[in-house]
């Protein structure tokens, strides 16, 4: 925990409800990956677009940089968190934050995830819990701002990487055109 402290902004208080939904996303995500059962109700419209966008980027990142994951043992949960808080250091370290980046935080999450996994005959459902608090604790204390400044998780995550259907994105570009038209008629 003291790695991943040092990461923290100085003044940086996470709200409950950010924190709670955003380690329910990372819950969420991980048993995903896992394809693990998960009880209760149906997951939030955040969590399915999450399950779809980041389950993307880790499979390409997984793809691209599997010689380097191969070298990443992943025995124990402080492992992962020590691992995890490097590479977060070195993905943020600029100041940008972006909602691809929010995404590779879920997504790297997911990687050590299934490293961990790997390295243990079986995983215990308290790792995955502890894994889903770090990428909460660090979404929430680098991004939260961010996220809602631009529309938080429902509004600005979804809107952003939600398929549209056809017919609607047919639909605007049919009015932009029509409101082109329209300036060049007069």
């Amino acid at each position: 925990m003291k790695q991943l402290q040092t990461l923290l902004p100085a003044g940086r208080k996470m709200t409950g409800c950010e924190f709670e939904f955003t380690r329910e996303l990372a819950q969420d995500y991980l048993q995903h990956v896992l394809r693990a059962p998960q009880p209760g109700s149906s997951p939030s419209e955040a969590s399915r677009v999450l399950r779809s966008v980041a389950s993307s980027v880790q499979n390409e990142v997984e793809r691209r940089l599997e010689p380097c994951l191969d070298n990443f043992n992943v025995a124990s949960v402080e492992t992962a968190r020590a691992i995890f808080s490097r590479v977060m250091e070195q993905e943020f370290g600029d100041g940008v934050v972006n909602w691809g980046r929010v995404v590779t935080v879920f997504a790297f999450g997911g990687v050590l995830t299934k490293r961990l996994l790997r390295e243990r005959a079986a995983l215990d459902p308290d790792a995955c819990k502890q894994i889903s608090h770090l990428i909460a604790e660090f979404v929430v204390s680098h991004t939260g701002e961010w996220i809602r400044q631009n529309g938080g998780w429902e509004h600005g995550f979804v809107k952003k990487f939600e398929p549209r259907p056809a017919w609607l994105t047919f639909l605007e570009v049919l009015g932009k055109v029509c409101g082109v038209l329209s300036l060049l008629h007069y």
